[in-house]
């Protein structure tokens, strides 16, 4: 059996990669987080999903990991201004669920325990 250590670093490598590729696949999903006082959304949007990736791809390897749990706490860190608009632009009754309030200020807290989990995978051996 494999432990919740060893695999710690594949489990956010994965949940990483996978946001990072739905960045790229659906960007208008990502568009509406981004601040408007930082000008075009899709590049912005673009842009978090290559780091999300590159982070992915820093935590697979225990050569890079260090460097890639240090990216990836500062990289969530960095979006959680557009988590921020996500949650003051819900309204009740949105289509997508993601957009409906109650989901969207839960997410919030979520960020303080993937940071520490980064961080966590960076100090790993």
């Amino acid at each position: 059996m494999v432990s919740w250590r060893a695999a710690s670093p594949l489990l956010l490598a994965s949940l990483l990669g996978s946001s990072g590729v739905l960045h790229l696949v659906r960007p208008r999903v990502f568009e509406p987080l981004i601040p408007d006082v930082l000008g075009s959304p899709g590049t912005w949007v673009v842009a978090s999903g290559v780091a999300e990736l590159a982070c992915a791809a820093a935590l697979v390897s225990p050569g890079t990991r260090r460097a890639g749990g240090v990216a990836s706490a500062a990289l969530l860190v960095g979006v959680f201004p557009g988590n921020v608009k996500m949650a003051l632009d819900a309204r009740p009754g949105a289509r997508a669920w993601a957009r409906r309030p109650a989901v969207a200020w839960a997410r919030l807290p979520l960020q303080v325990p993937l940071v520490a989990w980064a961080l966590d995978v960076a100090r790993q051996p």
